[in-house]
């Protein structure tokens, strides 16, 4: 139901997207993904997590990436994200999100900016059930014959601090602050699309 409900936001948006005006900072980009911090950590499953940095799993190095496309909808304020991000997760098992979020600029100091912002994210996993010692917290839906596990967020938010290399270069690190489960960090760069109006 909410995968129909998420598909369905997607096509909206690429529907509408050719028919909007195309601004200078509308923007690709790339990340690595990252590092994932546990606020409480993950003391009853912190043995299935490989690269843990501490033994109680707070924090955990993930091996990914996100692809991102960011629609200025108002001048260089407002705009529209798109994310779908894959990696190995805390367990080295394929996991990924796909997200669309409403960003703001909260502000902009010379070189130096900050955004934020919120929108439905579908979270998905392989099934953490297969795992020998796994204590399910029921976080993530699915049962043991799925062969993924899921969970969807409408709320799903994100902050990202922007350092403006160039006029068409910014270097960006995103902070996902999914209190108290999961917060997450992610580094790398967004292309401007520099299209003239």
């Amino acid at each position: 139901m909410f995968e129909r409900k998420f598909r369905l936001i997607l096509c909206l948006i690429f529907c509408i997207l050719p028919y909007s005006e195309i601004y200078p900072q509308d923007n690709i980009g790339i990340k690595f993904f990252g590092l994932s911090i546990h606020p409480k950590g993950e003391k009853a499953n912190a043995k299935l997590m490989p690269n843990k940095l501490d033994k109680n799993a707070y924090l955990v190095m993930n091996l990914g990436g996100e692809l991102i496309y960011e629609k200025f909808i108002y001048k260089d304020f407002l705009s529209l994200k798109l994310v779908q991000a894959l990696y190995a997760d805390c367990a080295e098992r394929l996991g990924g999100f796909s997200h669309i979020g409403l960003r703001a600029k909260i502000f902009k100091i010379d070189r130096h900016s900050l955004f934020g912002g919120i929108g439905p994210t579908f979270v998905y996993r392989r099934n953490w059930l297969e795992l020998d010692g796994y204590v399910n917290p029921h976080f993530f839906l699915g049962d043991a014959n799925d062969k993924w596990q899921y969970i969807f967020l409408w709320y799903g938010g994100e902050f990202e601090y922007k350092y403006t290399f160039s006029e068409r270069l910014d270097f960006a690190v995103s902070f996902v602050p999914g209190y108290p489960h999961l917060m997450s960090l992610a580094i790398g760069v967004n292309y401007k699309l520099n299209y003239s109006k």
